[in-house]
This record gives C-alpha cells, sequence and structure tokens, in this order.
C-alpha cells in the first residue's frame, strides 16, 4: 500500500469516528497528487469519507507532489505558502482550499 493510500484511510477513519470536524461544510475535494490514482475527500456532515476516484465532482482540486501532500497532510506545510510558492495548484473553490488546512490540522491534533 502506498504512503498516500494510508493517509487517506487514516482521514477516512477518522472521518468515520467523530464528523464533528466537518460539520457545516459541504464539499468534495480532489486531490492530484503526481504518480498516484486520484484521491476525494468528500464532506458530508455524518456522510463524509475519503476514497480513491474522481465519482464525485470536484468542488476544489488540489494538485501537488506526494511529498508536499504528505507533509501538508502533517501539518508540516502550510498550505498557503505551498499556493503562493507554487508547489500547489488550486482549481475550483478557493475558500473551501483555505478551510481543509483547518481541517486537517483538526484531525492530526485528535490523533495524538
Amino acid at each position: 500500500m502506498s504512503e498516500v493510500k494510508g493517509i487517506f484511510e487514516e482521514i477516512n477513519t477518522a472521518l468515520k469516528e467523530d464528523p464533528s470536524y466537518v460539520e457545516g461544510v459541504n464539499a468534495v475535494y480532489q486531490f492530484d497528487l503526481e504518480g498516484e490514482e486520484p484521491y476525494q475527500l468528500v464532506l458530508r456532515g455524518d456522510d463524509s469519507y475519503a476514497k480513491q476516484g474522481t465519482d464525485e465532482e470536484a468542488d476544489c482540486t488540489l494538485k501537488m507532489n506526494t511529498d508536499d501532500f504528505k507533509a501538508l497532510s502533517e501539518g508540516n506545510l502550510n498550505g498557503t505558502q505551498a499556493f503562493m510558492s507554487g508547489r500547489l495548484k488550486i482549481k475550483g473553490n478557493m475558500g473551501l482550499a483555505l478551510k481543509l488546512q483547518d481541517i486537517l490540522s483538526s484531525y492530526k491534533a485528535a490523533s495524538k
């Protein structure tokens, strides 16, 4: 299993165990990562999940390399700085992209 797949499985488990961090967020994030199949983070309250594939229409698509994604998901890369430096490309709703870092940080803090 790839490291990226493992990260998305952890996110999926966290969403199932405690969807409160995404309460009020109704969005589909798509991650286009170099060398990986696309992944989606579907946030719909109690029916939130992460999965491989592109079944849902994305509200916000993030394109980056896998190392930067790992750093972002671990809280070691600031999404705004990554975007400003060209390491992260965003298509779609920029406001949702800004919210994503808070969501990932919340789950990271809860998993400690």
